[in-house]
């Protein structure tokens, strides 16, 4: 009693023991993502002006410009993980799945990397 029906222990199907760490991951970066946000809406609306200089200077300081860097990561972390799921669930053909879920990935480091690399120029005072 317990794990499944005979053929099922027999063929190794049942559950890949994979499903809890990714919903738990989502939801980390999904907490990350709110705290990360709250910070950077509190921080931009104490700012004396909007100006580009203004959020020039603000996001080239090492407070702001590594929490932007935080969220962008896990803005792209979590939007993966969640279009992973999506892909999964509603493609099925194999050769279809593997190809989307290869763009999703390029995807998703390419915008990380470019977010990423424009902070950096921000921060370290290259140019606009």
């Amino acid at each position: 009693m317990g794990n499944g029906t005979s053929i099922g222990r027999v063929r190794g199907l049942g559950s890949a023991h994979e499903g809890a760490h990714h919903w738990l991951v989502q939801r980390f970066t999904a907490i990350g993502n709110l705290v990360l946000m709250l910070f950077l809406v509190g921080s931009l609306a104490m700012l004396p002006a909007y100006d580009y200089a203004t959020m020039t200077g603000w996001a080239s300081q090492t407070l702001p410009a590594t929490a932007l860097a935080l969220l962008i990561v896990s803005v792209f972390w979590h939007a993966r993980l969640g279009l992973q799921v999506l892909i999964e669930d509603y493609v099925h053909d194999a050769g279809t799945k593997f190809g989307v879920l290869t763009l999703l990935n390029l995807a998703t480091i390419g915008g990380a990397a470019f977010g990423i690399v424009s902070i950096a120029r921000l921060a370290l005072g290259g140019a606009a």
